[in-house]
């Protein structure tokens, strides 16, 4: 019993991980850990040819993986992160983060106007065509000769 739980508290204090563990735990490819880390946002030390990532390496591809589910480009979430240090008034970081999604959420904003005008477009054009073809009869189909 006393190893599970001192299995369980090395686990919780760890401060390495490969990029295997990485990969697994935030469900993404080695191959996108990697990508991340050419772009400047991860930093591992190495150790011949293996990648050791820190927990802030960690903290970093959280955050990566968050902005890119809002939808933001990677050298946003590359300047939110790198304004980010812990114990420094996070002040202007928070303000750059509301200025980034104001920015981002505007734009979504004008592509759905977009598609909205598009569909409502596309409808016009539908509902003209379907009474154009209603208001024409249907061809006579030849009859084959026996």
């Amino acid at each position: 019993m006393g190893s599970d739980a001192s299995e369980a508290t090395s686990e919780k204090e760890r401060t390495e991980f490969t990029i295997g563990e990485l990969a697994r735990e935030f469900d993404v490819t080695p191959r996108a850990i990697r990508f991340y880390e050419d772009q400047g946002l991860l930093a591992p030390r190495r150790e011949g040819q293996r990648r050791i990532y820190t927990l802030r390496d960690r903290t970093r591809l959280k955050l990566t993986l968050r902005g890119k589910r809002l939808g933001l480009a990677l050298s946003e979430i590359r300047e939110l992160i790198d304004m980010y240090e812990p114990g420094r008034d996070e002040r202007a970081q928070l303000e750059r983060f509301l200025a980034v999604l104001e920015s981002h959420k505007a734009s979504l904003e004008q592509q759905r106007a977009d598609i909205e005008a598009q569909l409502s477009e596309l409808g016009a054009f539908e509902k003209r065509v379907r009474k154009r073809l209603a208001e024409r009869p249907a061809p006579r189909r030849a009859r084959r000769r026996g």
